[in-house]
């Protein structure tokens, strides 16, 4: 449990953060940003495999490069989700996701080494 609150919070934080550099991506409120992180946690631990394994030639054709475009297009449907949660269009969220894993990557390494 501990550990899914640890990860659900370097989520929320990430998100936050990323909503705060890129153009484009807007949040309302911390009570959002919250549930942004649970939405995509979700949608990322049962649909993005789903999508993945049905776009695997194409993934395999583009060397995995395909599966930004796949991350960044879940980042929008999370948006049309939540309420609160904007991003003007595909780009933001393709740039906004890819900063979100690199945030959520360099927090997770933090919060392993303390």
């Amino acid at each position: 449990m501990m550990q899914f609150l640890v990860r659900w919070g370097i989520g929320a934080l990430s998100i936050f953060i990323v909503a705060h550099i890129v153009r484009g991506i807007e949040v309302s409120s911390t009570a959002t940003v919250l549930v942004i992180a649970l939405v995509l946690g979700i949608i990322n631990a049962f649909l993005r495999p789903l999508i993945i394994l049905i776009t695997l030639p194409i993934n395999i054709v583009t060397l995995g490069v395909f599966t930004l475009f796949i991350n960044g297009a879940l980042f929008l449907l999370v948006s049309k989700i939540v309420k609160g949660f904007v991003i003007t269009g595909f780009w933001p969220a393709f740039w906004g996701y890819i900063l979100f894993s690199i945030i959520s990557f360099l927090l997770s390494l933090l919060v392993v080494s303390v």
